[in-house]
């Protein structure tokens, strides 16, 4: 048969005529001679194959040879494939937390319960809880050092020392924290020397760094706990970085658009930053101005300032040593605030600034 009898139909369903057929008496019979006169062979149902096999095919079963056909209604026998669900866009508007809320909100209390009470109990227990702290985070610091740059600063004259600089900040003021500071260094000094001096420069430096940024600068807040009112100081110190924290996180969170740092923590924001300041100078103005003897409003207002700057600092700091680290937690031991030292970032760059400010607002 010629290629006349593969006409394209018309937009109206009708064949050109050039490509008409002769005409066949109407009833099954004609239509049966139609049929006969315009398929030049039968079709062969697919029996399978690759896929690219079938979509070479000129002809298959699946569709309908004529307009016409379609036109009467005759059903499709073509396997229907079940329909793909539709992508779900997401909801606008709503954005996440980012972490457990529930859980750090819960351990956050608890966790303040324990600091208040020790605090106002008997300071030697608050002091015990700050050594408790220092040896923690030096665990999670030189843990994560080893497992991830190979780093091996050592623990033990490291937690005796900055258990020691500790108590020693607290009896004998700055000058036992400074002595107790030079002998844990060169404690990590010699303690190293009993391994092979393959790396022993990085793993001395990586000591020394974390004998200053844990135990050295947490000694700060045993200086503060050493005055006479001591107790109110550390809680002015603790409630300042709290509020500034929280502020950051509330107003970043909800109006955060501008990075603050986008290449060290992309979740901070200029929002959040402006929200630290304003909730730490107003939560400093009414410290000062209650829990504090001598303080005034105005005092509090620095004091939150430097607070709020110090906090961020330090916060950005140890993002910057989690991401060289590769990680996104030091630990895992609070549940919805990650480790010790997770919650430390912030406290231990602010306490000299506060234990300073302090003393040059109330004395010493």
């Amino acid at each position: 048969m010629n290629d006349a009898s593969w006409g394209t139909p018309s937009r109206a369903g009708q064949w050109g005529a050039a490509d008409r057929v002769p005409p066949f008496p109407a009833g099954p019979v004609g239509e049966a001679a139609v049929a006969a006169q315009t398929r030049p062979m039968p079709i062969v149902p697919d029996a399978g194959g690759d896929q690219d096999d079938r979509d070479q095919g000129a002809a298959h079963l699946g569709g309908p040879l004529f307009r016409d056909e379609r036109d009467r209604g005759e059903p499709d026998i073509r396997p229907q494939e079940p329909a793909a669900p539709a992508p779900q866009a997401p909801k606008a508007g709503k954005k996440s937390a980012g972490r457990d809320l529930r859980a750090a909100i819960g351990v956050g209390l608890g966790l303040g319960a324990v600091i208040v009470a020790s605090l106002f109990i008997y300071k030697p227990v608050f002091l015990g809880v700050i050594v408790i702290a220092v040896v923690v985070g030096l665990w999670e610091l030189t843990s994560r050092l080893a497992e991830r740059k190979g780093i091996k600063a050592p623990l033990v004259p490291l937690a005796i020392g900055g258990a020691a600089m500790t108590v020693a900040g607290y009896v004998n003021g700055s000058e036992g924290a400074w002595v107790a500071m030079a002998f844990t260094a060169l404690a990590v000094l010699v303690w190293r020397m009993t391994e092979p001096p393959d790396d022993y420069l990085k793993d001395v430096t990586a000591g020394i760094f974390a004998a200053f940024y844990v135990p050295f600068l947490a000694t700060f807040v045993a200086l503060m706990l050493a005055a006479d009112d001591g107790a109110w100081r550390v809680l002015t110190f603790l409630i300042l970085t709290v509020v500034s924290d929280t502020g950051a996180y509330a107003v970043g969170w909800r109006f955060g658009k501008r990075k603050l740092a986008p290449r060290i923590s992309p979740g901070k924001t200029r929002e959040g930053l402006v929200g630290a300041v304003l909730f730490a100078m107003a939560a400093g103005a009414l410290c000062l101005q209650y829990l504090i003897d001598g303080g005034q409003w105005w005092h509090g207002l620095l004091l939150g300032l430097a607070v709020a700057v110090s906090a961020t600092l330090g916060d950005l700091g140890e993002s910057m040593i989690k991401r060289d680290l590769g990680i996104k937690d030091m630990g895992r031991l609070l549940p919805g605030h990650g480790g010790i030292m997770d919650r430390l970032d912030s406290l231990l760059p602010t306490a000299p600034v506060v234990w300073l400010l302090l003393v040059v607002f109330v004395g010493a």
